[in-house]
């Protein structure tokens, strides 16, 4: 299952990187490659990442170091655990949305909720607005 959130307004980019921190202690969900998909090369000869070597093959993502480098840069810290699941291997299905939570296994209304909250929070001060859409693919 997927939790898809569209944006609306700016900052849109500053919303996905919310977005991509809350992913952090919820271990329950991976993220979409939003840093691939983000600013691709750039973003990796921004964290300092070779692209050829770190880069997996297309729609797998980076490679756990690389991850790990990306999120200790932008967000502090996570575990090497963490790093091996928190991008999707699933590929970039997104369409008229802008960011997914895909879920491990089938969520209940409390982790729903419990992500709501989380995503009410983080984009709060952005000023933007959002709609989650979660949906079995």
């Amino acid at each position: 299952m997927r939790s898809y959130i569209k944006i609306y307004g700016p900052p849109v980019f500053e919303a996905i990187k919310a977005l991509q921190e809350i992913a952090i202690p919820i271990e329950e969900v991976c993220i979409m490659d939003t840093i691939w998909e983000s600013g691709g090369a750039d973003v990796a000869i921004d964290i300092g990442v070779p692209v050829a070597t770190e880069r997996a093959s297309p729609g797998l993502g980076f490679s756990a170091s690389a991850v790990e480098q990306y999120f200790v840069q932008n967000f502090g810290s996570i575990s090497k655990a963490r790093c091996e699941n928190i991008i999707s291997k699933s590929g970039q299905s997104v369409g008229e949305y802008d960011f997914y939570y895909e879920w491990f296994g089938e969520p209940n209304q409390t982790q729903l909720t419990g992500l709501i909250q989380k995503i009410d929070e983080a984009l709060k001060p952005l000023g933007c607005r959002y709609t989650i859409t979660t949906k079995d693919e």
